[in-house]
């Protein structure tokens, strides 16, 4: 099997420079996107997981050096090489602390820079022992089984440290496999109620008719089947937390009863009339729209507000993308096999530790993810085990819909037109159109746009030539 497209971040800002080693770098085979500044490097390093990143060390605001740090910390085994201007000893010492692989002195021949970019790969691929990712897995971007060093996450992380000593009412909100239980769990167990016992219940999942009495217990006789008195949700998470997962989809009768157990901390067990009194916190949650189901009258307005106090909103993974490395390293080591080499009957020890290649990391960065953190769970889980104790994920151990490229968006129809059209007219506007965006995009590099393209660079020049040609000419 052939080695895959090598993607290399060039940070650069002599325009001309860097077009330059871009253009040799593109030839040789690699895909090379292109960043003018530190900005806007750090900016594509939070989108895409390259394999290698050349960065000048002078540049304008940050500089090269930050540039390797915000690289390493995302991609442990991304092959940094820093271009300098004085390459001092004590500079080469302080690069390596770092992470950077190697360094250029300015000026350069490409060569010498092809010899050191060559052999930084060599070390890295025999570099099989390192573990990837391992240092993303700080305690900094943790809250209480929580994990992201997204801006979204780093504000649900300062929203829940202040609201979790609280006692307020909060409601959760977010799709499906966002980690709204999860969330919960966090909040108690950030919490003086941590002593005391988390209760959680899914409303979807329980039949209308019980649910009442899930809630909030039942005595002997109260309906057909209750043999004796039973404790429900409320008196279980007495001065803990009750968590009630899909509160959306109840009745109107019982959001009646859980609003006033909520404004009164007291309630009746169904067939009872003795008023039971509890200290419990609330966290509710919910994947629908409530505020749009109250003005269409299918939630109550008051209930709403009341669970709705502190709304904590969950952002899907699609919209936190730089979360996916460190997450997936976390769903690694969790399902990592145990070591078969262990004697017999001792205690199991994991392997050690899986990486990801950089190519699989790019497929699940580029995935959607309609079912968020679960989802990317259930990947990795299987994806660890169809791996056959290899220390590497791939591409092939992925799911099938994760291990292809997500489908370019194509118009679904086009007009035809009564009086027909010239085909090869038609399908030479949208082939220029295509490779005029593909230019326009790089900047003008045609080994850039041909890789967009999927073509060859020889085949693009060829193609702008008989464009041109055929282009109509302005009188």
């Amino acid at each position: 099997m052939t080695d895959p497209v090598k993607h290399l971040l060039l940070v650069e800002d002599e325009a001309a420079l860097r077009e330059a080693v871009a253009e040799q770098l593109t030839d040789r085979g690699y895909h090379v996107a292109q960043a003018a500044s530190g900005e806007e490097a750090v900016g594509r390093l939070a989108e895409f997981a390259y394999d290698v990143i050349i960065t000048d060390l002078r540049l304008p605001g940050i500089d090269g050096a930050a540039v390797v740090d915000a690289a390493v910390v995302r991609y442990p085994e991304i092959v940094a090489i820093v271009i300098t201007g004085y390459g001092t000893h004590k500079e080469a010492l302080d690069l390596g602390r770092r992470g950077a692989w190697d360094f250029v002195n300015k000026p350069f021949q490409f060569e010498e820079l092809r010899h050191v970019l060559d052999a930084a790969l060599e070390r890295r691929r025999l570099k099989s022992e390192n573990a990837y990712l391992r240092a993303q897995l700080d305690a900094r971007y943790r809250f209480e089984g929580l994990i992201g060093k997204s801006t979204a996450m780093k504000r649900l992380f300062h929203l829940l440290e202040s609201v979790a000593p609280t006692n307020s009412t909060i409601l959760i909100t977010g799709e499906t496999g966002s980690g709204k239980e999860v969330v919960a769990r966090a909040i108690h167990h950030s919490s003086p109620r941590r002593v005391h016992r988390f209760v959680a219940l899914n409303c979807s999942a329980i039949p209308e008719t019980l649910l009442e009495a899930e809630l909030f217990g039942h005595v002997r006789g109260a309906f057909t089947g209750a043999v004796g008195n039973r404790q429900g949700r409320f008196e279980q998470a007495h001065k803990g937390t009750l968590f009630l997962d899909e509160v959306g989809t109840m009745s109107p009768a019982l959001q009646m009863k859980l609003l006033r157990a909520l404004q009164e901390r007291e309630f009746e067990r169904v067939g009872d009339n003795h008023t039971i009194k509890v200290d419990v916190r609330v966290i509710g949650a919910t994947n629908s729209d409530l505020g749009r189901m109250v003005a269409e009258g299918g939630f109550r307005e008051d209930l709403y507000y009341r669970l709705n106090v502190i709304p904590v909103q969950l952002p899907p993974l699609r919209d936190r993308k730089e979360d996916i490395p460190i997450l997936v390293q976390h769903f690694l080591d969790r399902y990592r096999p145990a070591d078969p080499s262990a004697p017999t009957g001792a205690a199991p020890t994991p392997r050690a530790a899986l990486t990801v290649s950089q190519e699989a990391m790019r497929r699940l960065m580029s995935y959607h993810w309609p079912g968020n953190v679960r989802q990317l769970e259930n990947a990795i889980e299987r994806a660890v085990a169809v791996s056959a104790g290899r220390s590497q994920i791939d591409v092939v151990d992925l799911p099938p819909e994760m291990g292809r490229p997500e489908p370019v968006p194509l118009a679904t129809s086009v007009a035809l037109p009564d009086e027909g059209l010239d085909l090869e007219v038609f399908i030479a506007t949208i082939e220029r159109d295509l490779i005029e965006r593909s230019l326009e995009r790089t900047g003008g590099n045609k080994g850039q746009a041909a890789r967009l393209l999927n073509l060859k660079r020889t085949t693009l020049v060829e193609k702008l030539k008989r464009l041109s040609k055929s282009a109509p000419q302005t009188p």
